[in-house]
């Protein structure tokens, strides 16, 4: 029996899941997609994912035929040790792994990497394709973790850029976040503080606190301390 499954993540909730999700099922049509959003370049925090690596070890083990798909090799780990020592734990359990940006890292051009060794011909030539044969499958286990440390490399890179990009800023006497001690007003704040003034009997109108609460539908912490800010500001 097959299963196969599309794992996306994003970094952040601001981005778009949906290309990888495409890009999966354009090819995978039939794959379970399973999302996540994810910072961290180690699968350790990654509920998700961590549920489906479990989930799929123990569908190896009943002896289904599984395949696991992403649509680069950075959406599996952006960390080169961890992502090579997961895709050989992978692969020894008989899981298939399909990169579709790096089909040459798929776990069957690796399988085929690995079962096209020279036969042995039983002669004193034998040493020498042996040591061919090995170095064949170390060329083939360098391709895999170039692969990750890759991905490592675009997440290092974009960390000195964001640096530097904020040592110019500086440099150029730009603020880069918010200025402590200074206290910035929400637009939630601000109309709720309307209705305040609006409504409440200390203020213009002729509602009481906890009518004037459901109006502006905050909880009672925001409202008190929003109305003894407009009472401060007032100079009661």
């Amino acid at each position: 029996m097959k299963e196969e499954y599309g794992y996306c993540r994003i970094s952040t909730p601001k981005q778009n899941i949906s290309r990888q999700e495409r890009n999966i099922l354009e090819v995978y049509p039939a794959a379970h997609i399973v999302k996540e959003v994810y910072t961290g370049t180690k699968t350790t925090g990654r509920k998700e994912w961590n549920k489906l690596h479990k989930l799929v070890k123990q569908e190896a083990v009943a002896g289904k035929e599984i395949t696991i798909i992403f649509d680069s090799v950075s959406r599996m780990s952006r960390n080169a040790d961890e992502g090579f020592q997961l895709y050989e734990e992978l692969f020894n359990m008989g899981i298939s792994l399909v990169f579709l940006k790096e089909p040459h890292i798929n776990t069957d051009t690796y399988k085929k990497a690995l079962e096209s060794n020279i036969q042995m011909t039983g002669t004193n030539v034998d040493f020498i394709l042996e040591g061919i044969n090995k170095y064949l499958l170390s060329l083939a286990k360098e391709q895999i973790r170039i692969a990750f440390e890759q991905a490592e490399k675009e997440v290092l890179d974009l960390h000195q850029r964001t640096s530097e990009g904020i040592k110019t800023a500086k440099l150029n006497g730009k603020q880069i976040g918010r200025i402590k001690g200074n206290k910035y007003t929400t637009k939630k704040e601000t109309a709720a503080k309307e209705i305040i003034l609006k409504n409440s009997k200390d203020f213009n109108g002729t509602n009481t606190d906890s009518e004037v609460i459901k109006i502006a539908g905050i909880s009672r912490n925001s409202y008190y301390k929003y109305k003894a800010e407009l009472k401060a500001a007032a100079g009661n």
